[in-house]
């Protein structure tokens, strides 16, 4: 058999990596197919994990990233202020917002000067990976633990503001 060592450099960094000649039983891939197959076979034996849906709930891992929500204060008022960090920081470009100035006599419905006025996180492009969770200064935008819900239709994935902002009723009941 003969080994050779050949130097590689990626990306700055060399590494040594050796070069040996296969064995026949290496090359012939018998073995290899064999213990696949035994691997499936023990598979197929397997009893099957089944979970019935409606009347039991899967457990998902403590770091699951579901639905969105939108935040409000502890007076009842939108904690976004229209920013645009949670748009910046998205990989998928899944958030649209648009700002808008806050009216007199809105003072108990947002919370600064500035609010969107239109805030739209489509679902089908959303990676769920919680950058916009991360980037968002006055903490407005949570990943809850909740499944997304299907729907027939692309603008049945389109939420929102009136999918994505917790309603007051739920605000009021964790005051309590």
């Amino acid at each position: 058999m003969a080994t050779d060592i050949k130097s590689i450099s990626l990306s700055g960094r060399k590494k040594e990596v050796s070069v040996k000649e296969m064995t026949f039983m290496e090359k012939i891939y018998l073995p290899e197919i064999a213990k696949g197959m035994g691997i499936t076979l023990r598979h197929f034996f397997k009893k099957k994990v089944t979970i019935n849906y409606p009347e039991e709930k899967r457990e998902f891992s403590p770091v699951y990233r579901g639905r969105h929500i939108l935040m409000r204060d502890e007076n009842g008022a939108e904690r976004c202020v229209a920013c645009g960090l949670c748009a910046v920081a998205c990989p998928a470009e899944a958030i649209t917002m648009v700002a808008a100035e806050r009216k007199p006599g809105e003072e108990g419905l947002y919370r600064e000067e500035k609010y969107a006025s239109v805030y739209e996180i489509n679902m089908l492009r959303c990676i769920f990976c919680g950058l916009c969770e991360e980037a968002c200064p006055k903490d407005a935008i949570y990943l809850t633990e909740d499944l997304i819900k299907p729907d027939f239709t692309r603008e049945g994935f389109i939420y929102g503001k009136d999918k994505l902002v917790m309603p007051l009723e739920d605000k009021i009941e964790k005051i309590k």
